[in-house]
């Protein structure tokens, strides 16, 4: 059937989800005000009910079952985590188990569920104040996409979508590996490996497809926005494979594209690169957010050495790159070993973590189980292993025998026994996600560095409409009196009276120079290990 004809048949039983309007009278778009939360499907809830139930693999219905987890859609409660976005790591037809080399663009995994499984989940996330990003991965398919597969047998036209050639080029990937690989004589380029070939982008019908591709899921599914895979890698220019202006002009054209769609069109692209690479693509109008992982290195480091400069350091080169606020921020994410191996398993380094992360300025991502501590080294798969809910058989992921076996420490690393402790990393994540949703000066007010007179206790002010509140964090593994705080200015009229908001500490407030500045001030007498204050002025 051809695939214009099969959009229209499909539009006619499917009617598109709106996507709301939402911009403050400040300009900033809806995405700061948002708390994402990554989901790898297959390691997230297996059905119960239905075609999928019990089969191992986690599934869109599986999801729909968790979300009162993610947000209940009650503001008045606390005892979900309050995320308002979701990022769906792919979920189109793929032969692989992680689904970032697709057959089909146009359909959801049979693993997964159907395209209306997947519009019942959009529905179910959007009466709860929760967006949906997909993961979009186009700068390769699988070798098994048609595209592919008949192109390399019969179809010259369809071969000029990827990129072959008689003879390899003389040049290795940007980390070493071949990117060149041979099948019945000739050679095409895949610099994710033979089962990846790169799509041919300098050829318009390419990007003609992939336009229709994103028209489908926007308009006819109701998704508001893409997490787009592998995006500095989509032109290349002989051996310059990365941030090529090639690449630079194509997102800029596909960005306007993607804007008369819908303004309210969101994208952040993953460009693991330095923040001086990363940001252009921001700065430029070729993506709205792009992870900054120089950021997520500098947080990671400064718990584990238990120094505030690297926070700092970074921060001030990443406020000065990238436009106010735009930019994503992240702990770990499913290409990277899982916070809690880094940390050893030192769940009292994981909570000033959070706390950063959290009171940071920008638009921050949660990996699955980050919440709870999951461990996971490399290799990947053991990064992606199910989600720990109870102390149950399979810690409740299934009834069956899963995709792939649970940690062997979810009988005390789980949802169900963290939420009964008041003092658990869960909890901690939920008040602070929570005190994010309340206090527009968290997602949307500025950034202040702020001296702490200790190398272990990090501090900022955020700011925003008249309202203010310093976070404090001492990042280090004892108690800390010896420290004082000092702004030369700020925006600060007058201090008023001072709130502990995320662990009811006492706090008092600043005594205010000329400039809004102040000097030598305590707003907590002692800073407990490893833990973070906010203090509302």
């Amino acid at each position: 059937m051809p695939r214009i004809l099969a959009l229209l048949l499909i539009a006619a039983v499917l009617v598109p989800a709106a996507r709301a309007q939402t911009h403050a009278g400040d300009g900033l778009p809806w995405w700061n005000d948002t708390v994402f939360y990554q989901v790898f499907l297959r390691s997230f809830q297996d059905s119960e009910d239905g075609a999928l139930a019990c089969d191992g693999v986690g599934d869109i219905p599986g999801l729909i079952d968790r979300l009162d987890y993610l947000n209940d859609g009650d503001p008045d409660t606390d005892t979900d985590l309050g995320i308002t976005g979701l990022w769906l790591m792919p979920l189109m037809e793929s032969p692989s188990y992680h689904g970032y080399d697709i057959v089909d663009y146009y359909t959801v995994d049979r693993e997964y569920g159907t395209l209306d499984d997947f519009r019942r989940l959009v529905d179910a996330a959007q009466a709860r104040g929760i967006r949906v990003i997909l993961d979009l991965v186009f700068n390769h398919t699988s070798d098994a996409h048609p595209w592919f597969a008949h192109g390399f047998a019969y179809d010259p036209r369809l071969r000029d979508w990827y990129i072959f050639r008689e003879q390899p080029g003389d040049w290795t990937g940007p980390w070493g590996q071949n990117v060149w690989h041979q099948r019945e004589g000739v050679y095409y380029y895949g610099i994710f490996g033979p089962h990846m070939p790169d799509l041919n982008f300098t050829n318009p019908e390419v990007t003609a497809a992939v336009r229709e591709i994103s028209r489908f899921w926007l308009d006819e599914m109701g998704v508001d926005g893409f997490r787009l895979d592998a995006i500095r890698h989509v032109i290349e220019d002989g051996p310059a494979q990365e941030n090529t202006p090639q690449t630079h002009q194509w997102l800029k054209d596909y960005y306007t594209f993607y804007k008369e769609i819908d303004p309210d069109v969101m994208t952040v692209g993953e460009v693991w690169d330095a923040t001086e690479n990363v940001a252009p693509y921001v700065r430029d109008q070729e993506l709205d957010l792009a992870f900054e992982f120089d950021l997520a290195g500098a947080i990671l480091e400064a718990v584990q050495t238990g120094r505030a400069a690297p926070v700092l350091a970074q921060m001030a080169e990443t406020e000065a790159a990238f436009p106010p606020l735009q930019y994503a921020t992240f702990l770990r994410n499913h290409d990277q070993s899982r916070l809690m191996t880094e940390l050893r398993g030192d769940f009292s380094k994981a909570a000033p973590a959070a706390t950063v992360l959290l009171t940071l300025p920008g638009v921050p991502f949660l990996y699955y189980g980050e919440e709870i501590g999951m461990v996971g080294p490399k290799p990947d798969p053991l990064i992606r292993t199910p989600m720990q809910w109870t102390s149950g058989l399979h810690a409740d992921f299934t009834e069956c025998t899963p995709w792939m076996a649970v940690n062997e420490d979810y009988e005390g690393v789980n949802v169900l026994d963290q939420s009964a402790e008041p003092g658990s990393l869960l909890n901690l994540y939920r008040r602070l996600i929570n005190l994010r949703n309340a206090h527009p000066l968290l997602r949307r007010g500025t950034f202040t560095a702020v001296e702490s007179g200790h190398e272990g206790v990090l501090a900022y002010l955020r700011e925003y409409e008249g309202e203010a509140a310093v976070v404090v964090v001492n990042l280090s593994d004892q108690p800390v009196r010896d420290y004082a705080l000092a702004l030369s200015q700020s925006g600060l009229a007058q201090a008023g009276a001072a709130m502990e908001l995320l662990h009811g500490a006492n706090a008092t407030a600043p005594t205010l120079n000329a400039g809004g500045g102040f000097s030598g001030y305590r707003p907590v007498r002692e800073l407990a290990p490893r833990t973070g204050y906010l203090v509302r002025l």
